[in-house]
């Protein structure tokens, strides 16, 4: 299969990498030569310098045959030119970045059913949703729904003290609607069986009926955590404005601070008993002010990487409970976390999430990038004449390094055993370690 991306940016260069490693023909488009030199030298993709909105390009052969068209330039405008022309072109998959809110609030409907865009992404909005889930779970690391919120994925981290800690799983007596499906130790990526164990500083992954996964994780909950209530956030862009508004709906108590007067005062439009305020995140006499020591989650949301980091440094100086921070860089995430951020979030992985999902189609629902991609959450519904249906999953010789962990039949979900028979049409939520997911859906596709 063939990719067309248009745009050189980090989101395109994110998709180009994974994309290229699953085997896909890739071919990267940007109008700037300068853009596209580091995935010249470290890609295994066809670069082109040219206007990927441009007729003419989409009549280049290299262009014309390809089966998809991810458009992630800069401008929501270019990439629907790209989009449209692509379909005019007989491309006949695409997927456009759309970062305007209004766009995907008031027209989402209207650019679909005439604009022809099967996939519209909106990196800002996918990690405010993200953010919002997560800060309504106590102790999560991330919140993931599958299913049609049938299924939830549950991430901690195994505290210090912890009663589940250093028991055998074949000892731990977990609900019965409730599965441990993946720990994250020292870089590697553990699929548990008996004798394994959870330890101190683990990211533990367990999967399960939602009800049971909300119960199951006060096990994990310490004095210091509980739902936010008082959160702050730092930074009214997009994905501040997004997030404030979830938030506010919710009736938690928000305060949003930014130095840009334009972004406060549209801040201040979407809110109804939130509060914006136009100041330095960095001043500590104005965060001291605004109770940042009574906050129970500060939210670092800047463009800045690095600002972000130091934003949630100063909050937890300052006595904040829990820190979350937004990253562009996936390279940043590890160090975030060892220097003492509680939460990182990254959106591109996010939104290279849900391009991999689409590509990948053959049945691929959804797909969650877990530990920086090393690892991946997929729902994948079952194929007539797959070779995992109708035989015991005990003798469907999955490769190792993939775990069913959940599937859902006639809208009920259920936790598989050894024993457990998958039919055709079965929604599956797997954990595969990322290198061999081309491989583990070869197992849930056609023969």
């Amino acid at each position: 299969m063939r990719i067309v991306i248009v745009g050189a940016g980090k989101l395109g260069y994110q998709l180009a990498d994974f994309l290229s490693k699953e085997q896909f023909d890739i071919v990267l488009i940007d109008h700037e030569a300068g853009q596209l030199e580091a995935a010249k030298n470290s890609l295994d993709v066809l670069t082109i310098n040219a206007n990927g909105a441009s007729p003419i390009t989409m009549e280049d052969p290299e262009v014309a045959d390809a089966d998809i068209l991810i458009a992630v330039t800069k401008s929501d405008e270019v990439n629907m030119v790209a989009c449209i022309l692509a379909k005019k072109h007989g491309i006949k998959h695409t997927v456009a970045r759309i970062r305007d809110m209004q766009f995907i609030s008031e027209a989402k409907d209207y650019l679909k059913n005439n604009f022809d865009i099967d996939l519209m992404l909106n990196p800002e909005l996918i990690t405010a949703n993200e953010i919002n889930r997560i800060l309504m779970t106590p102790a999560a690391l991330n919140v993931e729904d599958f299913a049609q919120g049938k299924v939830r994925l549950f991430e901690t981290k195994v505290r210090r003290k912890s009663k589940l800690a250093n028991i055998p799983f074949k000892e731990l007596k977990l609900p019965d609607g409730v599965l441990a499906g993946m720990i994250y130790r020292d870089h590697e990526m553990i699929i548990p069986h008996g004798d394994d164990c959870l330890m101190v500083h683990d990211n533990a992954y367990f999967i399960g009926l939602p009800d049971e996964i909300e119960k199951f994780s006060q096990n994990f909950v310490h004095r210091d955590t509980h739902k936010s209530e008082r959160v702050m956030i730092i930074g009214a862009g997009r994905t501040g404005r997004a997030l404030a508004s979830l938030l506010d709906l919710q009736k938690v108590s928000v305060k949003v601070i930014d130095i840009d007067p334009e972004r406060c005062r549209l801040m201040a439009q979407r809110l109804t008993d939130g509060i914006a305020i136009c100041g330095d995140g960095t001043n500590i006499d104005l965060l001291l002010e605004e109770g940042v020591d009574s906050a129970d989650v500060v939210v670092c949301l800047t463009e800045d990487d690095r600002l972000n980091l130091m934003l949630a440094l100063l909050a937890k100086h300052l006595k904040a409970k829990r820190t979350v921070v937004r990253v562009a860089r996936n390279e940043y995430t590890e160090l975030m976390e060892k220097v003492g951020v509680d939460i990182v979030v990254s959106a591109r992985l996010l939104s290279a999430s849900e391009v991999l999902a689409f590509v990948r189609r053959g049945g691929v629902e959804r797909v969650s990038l877990l530990e920086g991609a090393k690892a991946e959450a997929v729902e994948v519904i079952v194929q007539k004449g797959a070779p995992v249906a109708g035989i015991r999953l005990m003798d469907a010789k999955l490769p190792k390094e993939c775990l069913v962990c959940a599937y859902v039949r006639n809208n009920t979900a259920y936790i598989p055993r050894g024993s457990t028979v998958l039919e055709p049409g079965d929604r599956a939520i797997l954990f595969i370690r990322t290198q061999k997911s081309a491989k583990v859906m070869e197992y849930f596709g056609r023969k």
